[in-house]
Formats: C-alpha cells, sequence, structure tokens
C-alpha cells in the first residue's frame, strides 16, 4: 500500500515559531490540534459531523484532500455563512456577487461566523460588510450545511458553511466593501446565463460555489 503522504499548507504566520510571538486576529492560538481541548464542544456544534483520528486530531468529513496543516482560523471545522440575495424573477432574475480581493473571482457575499455568533447574524454581517445592503429584519430560506471546497482546506481544517436565499422585488444600490473589491447584480435566469455574463466580463465564477447557486436555482424554481 502506498504511504499517504499530504502536503502541509501552513502558511508561515500559522507556524508554532510564528504563533509565539503573534497570533493574528483570524486564528486561534493553537499550533497543532493536540492544543485544542475542546474537542467533544467542537463535535457536538459542527455543521456537518466530523470524527478524530488516533491522535485526536480532526479529520475532513469528505476524507483526504492531499494536505495537512492549516491555512484556515480553527482546527476542525470553520463555520460560514453565504449570503444569496436575488431580486427580481425570470429573465429579469439578477444575483448578487462580490469580487473577491483574495483570489480575484466573482463569488457570494460571506465570511466567517464569529465565535457567539449565529449563523443567521453571519448571514447579515457579512453581507452588510462586504456589500452595504443591509437585510436586518428579512427572513431567508435555508438551503443547507455543507462542506464548501475552499482552497485553504486540508485534511485537518476545512469550511462548512451555512447557505441561504434573500428574495428582493428588485436590486438594491451595492458597493464593494471589506473583503469584496466590488459588488454586482449579475444575470441569473439559470447557471449557463450566470456563466456567459461572468465570462463576457473577463471576470471567472468561483468554482465552489456553483453548487450553492444551483441549488438556490433549484429553490426558485420549485
Amino acid at each position: 500500500m502506498d504511504e499517504y503522504t499530504p502536503t502541509d499548507i501552513t502558511p508561515p504566520e500559522l507556524r508554532p515559531s510564528a504563533l509565539a510571538r503573534h497570533v493574528p486576529d483570524w486564528a486561534e492560538a493553537a499550533p497543532t490540534p493536540d492544543d485544542v481541548h475542546d474537542w467533544p464542544q467542537r463535535q457536538a456544534a459542527a455543521l456537518v459531523p466530523f470524527e478524530l483520528d488516533h491522535r485526536g486530531w480532526p479529520l475532513h468529513p469528505l476524507g483526504r484532500t492531499g494536505r495537512c496543516g492549516r491555512n484556515l482560523g480553527r482546527w476542525g471545522e470553520n463555520s460560514a455563512a453565504d449570503p444569496i440575495v436575488v431580486a427580481g424573477t425570470g429573465q429579469d432574475r439578477r444575483v448578487l456577487l462580490i469580487t473577491r480581493d483574495d483570489i480575484g473571482v466573482e463569488a457570494i457575499p460571506g465570511g466567517m461566523t464569529e465565535p457567539g455568533e449565529t449563523a443567521p447574524a453571519t448571514l447579515v454581517r457579512e453581507l452588510r460588510e462586504e456589500t452595504g445592503v443591509d437585510l436586518t429584519g428579512h427572513r431567508p430560506v435555508i438551503l443547507g450545511r455543507d462542506i464548501v471546497a475552499d482552497w485553504r482546506q486540508s485534511d485537518n481544517a476545512w469550511v462548512a458553511s451555512t447557505s441561504a436565499v434573500y428574495l428582493l422585488p428588485a436590486t438594491v444600490p451595492a458597493i464593494g466593501a471589506d473583503d469584496a473589491l466590488e459588488a454586482t447584480w449579475w444575470p441569473f435566469a439559470d447557471l449557463d446565463q450566470l456563466d456567459a455574463a461572468i465570462t463576457a466580463a473577463g471576470r471567472t465564477l468561483y468554482v465552489a460555489h456553483r453548487p450553492l447557486l444551483q441549488r438556490a436555482l433549484a429553490h426558485l424554481s420549485g
């Protein structure tokens, strides 16, 4: 049997020596999963159930990724929320996406849940921070709680997100801020129309968000 040798993707700022000097405000201080002491609580609160290996280290719910270490804020599950904001109906339907400042692609607004924060609160906060759109008081439809194919994931740290759709009668002003370079309303009658519009603009749709957008379309057509 071939030996499994995943690549350690831990960036310099999350290495033990760096964490001993300074802990980034977006990361926990634990250099390894051995330094995390609340695994039962994290497992109980997880959006997607996960197990620990023989060392007590968290295992990605979907199996091996070929990568180990941590390039996310927390070991194990990193909970996030993705608000899918849709305006209009039929051929006039639009969806609000942002241009991410880290990888330069068109994506659903959203981000990590802060300690003690609920998923509904994260949905509202991230949307407001990244687009200026405040949907406080609007009730979204929860589409699912799923593992996201995030580019930073590893065998030991990954992202699970609560995705939800907000339905508006018409578009509202939006502007990119925080982690978003731009905020744009795109045609959204179907995924092909969205792809064509984004490609025509010389941009790229974030592949990890395609399943979430497809699920939103299925809900809207249901």
